[in-house]
């Protein structure tokens, strides 16, 4: 049955059929249930065979794979890399490589057609490292255009060398299998990722720090926010494992087959980003113009300052700038942006600012805008700042942070970015019915990840109480009634005041009695 299935786990299969690779998952809908075999895909992605991992079960769901018959790429670092093996209708059987003599571009594009993959990108020997295995004895003569490699005319000789470190490696592109369709620009809109079939992804609880690899690939700006759109009816759509894409690989290597009702929908920056830094919310500045949308510029601090600071923050969905420095995340040769930004501060967009009319020629080494947003973390309702319910500012709302087996570990990262020393205690708050809350993934806070980018949207009765020691320059709040602390505030200081009013007067008459003295002596 399919739960969870994607080219990844369908590659264990493909090999384990001594096929090629995994080039594409699909499920296939029965009109009732049937007994089947559900196998865990981390359990086969963990080195197990697929009997291990099999467990009985029933579904009207049933798994389509297709892998290559001629072709692999093997020891890259994704389905679409490696060093080219070719298999023989005639032979039926893996490791012949080939030899970078009989191989062209042609043949390259083939290949990685073939493989469900984009344009080749790299083509070189020994790419992926050279074995003694078998050479290919003829050389391939595609025209470009053939479904597949056996598909090609190739050479009446036979080769019978190939000299040490000429085995093709090849590198395919990611196809163009992903965009955000109806938003009001490029960068925004319902993620859709194309298997085959162009489909949307399903909304699985992502969090920004999951849509900060679309935004990557798509070359955008940052992850800004994540939501979702209910449909009235299910449809197919595809499912991404988070764990898949965060070991590195690639989107369509991540998708499986499945059906829902919520349509996941992504906003990326446009023409800024942060890179470098430990969150979203830190790194250096980049941005990239409408017009060229080429590549990403960097800014020379001194065409730079808070106010510019303030919009890029607030374009980022971030707090307000605690730190404005060059060089703070890194030093890069990239090009940089050559007008002096000049905002007033209340700029949506750093590009709605006005710009100086001259261009910048140069920029000192160690010059370019490092820049830190604040979190937007706050705790309220108790009875100092660094007590109360938890309150995050996400997409432009400030909500509660619902309880999930909260611990002080977690709630050491609140703390600190409050700066309000360590984490004393965990609680909750009910209230009688359920509100909007951000829901807090733990692991992905536990990783370094700042607290915004690890939240999901959801509703729930039950919220997080945290409370922090004050912080260590800070005397702690007092918990006196409110008339000592009038007595302590104001009565007090009145008294020490008028005693020192009383022992100035008290001195001067000391002064003139004894200067009356003297004269009366002489």
């Amino acid at each position: 049955m399919v739960y969870n299935w994607n080219l990844k786990v369908a590659a264990v299969v493909c090999r384990e059929l001594d096929c090629g690779s995994a080039v594409s998952v699909e499920q296939r809908q029965e009109s009732s249930f049937r007994p089947v075999w559900w196998i865990y895909s981390h359990c086969v992605q963990s080195g197990s065979a697929l009997r291990e991992c099999a467990t009985s079960d029933t579904s009207s769901s049933i798994l389509n794979l297709t892998c290559s018959d001629s072709v692999r790429l093997v020891g890259g670092t994704r389905l679409c890399s490696g060093r080219l093996e070719v298999k023989s209708n005639q032979s039926n059987q893996w490791g012949s490589s080939v030899c970078e003599a009989d191989f062209d571009l042609q043949d390259a594009e083939v290949v990685c057609r073939e493989l469900g993959c984009g344009a080749p990108s790299v083509l070189q020997g020994a790419l992926y490292g050279e074995v003694e295995a078998p050479m290919w004895t003829k050389e391939f003569q595609c025209g470009g255009h053939e479904s597949a490699l056996l598909d090609c005319r190739s050479s009446g000789s036979d080769r019978n060398t190939c000299s040490p470190g000429k085995a093709v490696g090849l590198t395919c592109s990611e196809p163009d299998a992903v965009r955000l369709v109806g938003g009001d620009r490029r960068c925004a809109g319902t993620l859709e990722l194309k298997q085959g079939h162009w489909r949307p992804v399903m909304d699985s609880d992502w969090i920004l720090k999951e849509a900060a690899v679309v935004c990557r690939e798509l070359d955008c700006g940052s992850a800004v926010s994540v939501g979702r759109r209910q449909e009235s009816s299910e449809r197919p759509v595809w499912r991404i494992d988070y764990e898949c894409v965060q070991s590195g690989s690639d989107l369509r290597e991540c998708a499986g087959s499945h059906t829902s009702t919520s349509i996941l929908n992504l906003t990326c920056s446009d023409s800024v980003r942060l890179v470098g830094g430990t969150s979203l919310c830190s790194g250096r500045l980049e941005v990239k113009s409408n017009q060229s949308n080429q590549w990403w510029s960097s800014v020379c601090e001194a065409d730079f300052d808070l106010q510019n600071a303030e919009v890029v923050c607030r374009e980022l969905g971030c707090g307000a700038p605690s730190v404005l420095q060059g060089a703070l995340y890194g030093e890069v040769e990239a090009p940089m942006w050559t007008k002096e930004f000049q905002c007033g501060g209340h700029e949506s967009a750093l590009l709605d600012c006005r710009s100086s009319g001259s261009d910048r020629n140069t920029c000192s080494p160690g010059k370019a805008v490092g820049l830190t947003c604040s979190e937007p973390v706050r705790l309220v309702g108790g009875d100092s700042r660094c007590a109360g319910t938890l309150e995050l500012k996400h997409q432009g709302h400030w909500r509660p942070v619902m309880v999930s087996d909260w611990n002080l570990k977690e709630a050491a990262v609140v703390c600190r970015e409050l700066d309000c020393g360590s984490a004393v205690s965990v609680g909750r708050r009910e209230e009688s019915s359920y509100r909007p809350v951000w829901r807090i993934d733990s692991d992905c806070v536990q990783s370094g990840s700042a607290l915004r980018e690890c939240a999901a949207s959801d509703s729930y009765n039950s919220f997080l109480n945290l409370t922090c020691s004050a912080p260590p320059s800070a005397p702690a709040p007092s918990s006196a009634p409110p008339s000592d602390l009038i007595i302590r505030a104001v009565v007090l200081p009145l008294t020490l005041l008028l005693v020192n009013v009383a022992l100035y007067f008290y001195c001067q008459q000391g002064a003139e009695a004894g200067q009356t003295g003297e004269h009366g002596a002489g």
